[in-house]
């Protein structure tokens, strides 16, 4: 289990196939968990949580397809966190806080910024795959 995820009560995870559909199916599947989960669709930190999770998966999709045939979507919350990650395969970990200006990964950083949120890359044991958590007040 990830770590970010033990505090936290709820806990869901997604395994997708690293084609365009998956962009849509974890968007959807954010909507349902934060829905079923108590959490409005209203609330300030779910819109851009929506945006994250598409440009994330995005990322995943495009950058790693050609070496994994799958990718991870985690989401846990509590009373007052959401918190959502992209787990693939690939080595590369993607600078998040230098990313070019304008990009999707500094889209990602910026929101999460703003909304107080934290953003954060941790490589697999083994190296070979990293895991983008983020993670939003409630």
């Amino acid at each position: 289990m990830f770590p970010e995820m033990e505090a936290l009560p709820r806990r869901l995870v997604l395994v997708l196939p690293t084609t365009g559909k998956a962009v849509r199916t974890a968007r959807e599947t954010t909507e349902q968990v934060v829905t079923e989960w108590g959490i409005s669709l209203s609330h300030p930190s779910v819109g851009p949580a929506l945006l994250i999770v598409s440009e994330l998966v995005t990322n995943s999709v495009r950058h790693t397809a050609t070496v994994c045939e799958a990718l991870t979507v985690l989401y846990a919350a509590g009373r007052d966190t959401f918190a959502f990650a992209v787990h693939d395969r690939h080595p590369h970990r993607p600078p998040l806080y230098t990313a070019a200006p304008g990009s999707g990964l500094a889209t990602v950083t910026e929101l999460t910024l703003e909304l107080g949120g934290t953003a954060v890359i941790r490589a697999d044991t083994d190296g070979r795959g990293k895991t983008i958590w983020i993670t939003l007040p409630l």
